[in-house]
């Protein structure tokens, strides 16, 4: 019921070692705000690593005015459970087409994520990615989960 966009605003530097980058959005529907700010280290030539953190506003939400939350956290820029998440990644080049690829992630609602993948170029412009990824949330029993996928991308 309102006409105020969603706001966007990012910053950013490069250098030879690497980069620093920070993004804000706010989520006009919702009216929260969402940040990130993230540092990449290019450690050799042959691996580079990452680390990101994220912080939003939130609020709870009580949709039906019973008492209970139905829906909490809601924020469009800032999707992780919680108010902070982090991340923390690598790419290792092990082969002129191959590369490795490793991300591990935790946010405040205790969900943790594991996730590795080795992107595999066939030829110029074709690359197979096969990935694997655990998923874990510390506060509730029997909440992990196994998954994986096999991407095929052709760039023109």
């Amino acid at each position: 019921d309102s006409y105020i966009p969603h706001v966007v605003a990012g910053v950013g530097y490069t250098a030879g070692w690497g980069s620093i980058k920070a993004v804000a959005g706010y989520d006009s529907v919702w009216e929260e705000f969402a940040g990130k700010l993230r540092v990449d280290v290019k450690a050799s030539d042959m691996i580079s690593l990452f680390a990101m953190a994220g912080l939003k506003s939130s609020s709870d939400y009580d949709f039906d005015n019973d008492g209970v939350v139905d829906i909490g956290n809601l924020n469009y820029y800032g999707n992780w459970g919680g108010d902070w998440a982090v991340w923390g990644g690598l790419t290792a080049q092990v082969s002129e087409k191959a590369a490795v690829n490793v991300q591990l992630s935790y946010d405040d609602a205790d969900n943790f994520a594991a996730v590795a993948n080795v992107a595999y170029t066939v030829v110029p412009g074709f690359t197979i990615t096969p990935e694997i990824a655990y998923t874990d949330n510390f506060d509730a029993d029997d909440a992990d989960s196994f998954g994986g996928f096999m991407r095929f991308q052709r760039n023109f």
